[in-house]
């Protein structure tokens, strides 16, 4: 089953408009997959590398004299991170011949590859993050399925439960062993996988790096530095709080998510449906769950939060536009949400216009003024 990706057009437009384009995002996401399928209808002559192949590899041994006879070409390179030695000589290659549609880098993100990108090619370079897949690009009616699995094409494509989580226990596997020395990154395996799990069961929760340092035995910047890797790597969501300029105290440690739900119920041992709605974090797993699908067809312009005061008001989540226009959201596992005081209190702190309550409903109704239930379908009507 082929599922068209919807950061496919915006890639076409940008290698139209840019020397070079990024496709960043975690492995096994799609990003190798999503680059031929744009090869494919390319009418621009192209060459694609696998830095992971030592065929292609060795072709890099003189890099200028190799990608230098490419003038004509866009050059696909996959695995960039592997070579950051390349950066340098893209800059000087497009310097010399400034034209749109020269590169189309491929990496798993990395604080060294977008050190040695932002230091070599800025103003040359436009990055696309590639997410796992959304329910816009599946299908509403597979909202369960895409919940339970997540959105890794391999998991989510499975043609069994039991072949969808052996997949995502392997990944993780392999994530721990092998993706993250590749980065550079030296963290012991199971070290980093204790903190991943412990993770998974504060999932949805405020940041509290002291507990969970206690429990590790570790210090708090040794666990800050644990949830850097796994932001850096496209694992986590850290969701900052909204800091108003109002007469309230204010929570200040952001929230923490991971950010695909198959991973999460992997770490969980939620192996079914069935698992998932009898497990105590089911609601949590949820938020961040429509968190991700919400923050993935967000405009460019809009930025997203969390609302919460040492008084109690509380907002799921809270989207602020270029003009501090504010939308309040709540997230609800439930066919007939309800609408806690705090959600109240927060829409009148901020002066909030509207608020939406997500739920997995079919039906679009008044709860208060200027707030509805909106269904999981419907989301895209946040923004009319």
């Amino acid at each position: 089953m082929m599922i068209t990706r919807k950061a496919q057009k915006a890639v076409e437009l940008s290698l139209k408009q840019y020397p070079v384009v990024g496709i960043l995002g975690p492995r096994q996401v799609g990003k190798t997959t999503l680059a031929r399928a744009i090869q494919s209808i390319l009418t621009q002559k192209s060459v694609y590398l696998d830095l992971e192949l030592p065929s292609d590899l060795s072709k890099l041994q003189d890099p200028e004299l190799y990608m230098g006879q490419f003038k004509d070409c866009l050059v696909i390179i996959d695995e960039i991170q592997r070579m950051p030695n390349l950066f340098p000589l893209m800059r000087a290659l497009v310097d010399q011949k400034r034209v749109a549609g020269r590169f189309l880098i491929l990496g798993s993100a990395s604080p060294e590859l977008l050190k040695h990108a932002s230091e070599s090619l800025a103003g040359r370079i436009i990055y696309h993050e590639l997410s796992p897949l959304t329910l816009e690009e599946t299908g509403y009616e597979r909202t369960q399925q895409l919940w339970l699995r997540g959105g890794y094409p391999l998991s989510y494509l499975a043609d069994t439960g039991e072949e969808s989580i052996s997949w995502r226990e392997a990944f993780i596997k392999t994530y721990l062993e092998m993706d993250i020395p590749q980065l550079g990154i030296h963290v012991p395996a199971t070290q980093l996988r204790r903190f991943w799990t412990m993770l998974a069961h504060v999932h949805g929760q405020l940041w509290n790096a002291s507990q969970i340092a206690k429990s590790l035995g570790v210090s708090s910047p040794t666990v800050r530095n644990y949830l850097d890797i796994l932001e850096d790597t496209f694992i986590v969501r850290r969701l900052p709080p909204f800091y108003a300029n109002i007469k309230k105290r204010l929570v200040k440690s952001p929230k923490v998510y991971i950010r695909d739900s198959g991973l999460l119920h992997a770490l969980l041992k939620n192996r079914t449906l069935d698992d998932l709605y009898s497990h105590p974090s089911s609601g949590n797993s949820w938020e961040g769950f429509v968190i991700e699908q919400i923050i993935g067809i967000i405009p460019e312009y809009w930025q997203s939060f969390f609302y919460r005061t040492s008084a109690g008001a509380e907002i799921d989540l809270l989207l602020l536009d270029h003009r501090n226009e504010s939308i309040a959201l709540e997230i609800k596992y439930s066919l007939s949400p309800k609408v806690e005081k705090g959600f109240w209190n927060g829409m009148e702190d901020l002066g909030c216009k509207k608020g939406f309550v997500i739920y997995p409903g079919d039906e679009i109704y008044p709860i208060g003024k200027d707030v509805f239930a909106l269904p999981v379908k419907n989301m895209g009507r946040i923004f009319e």
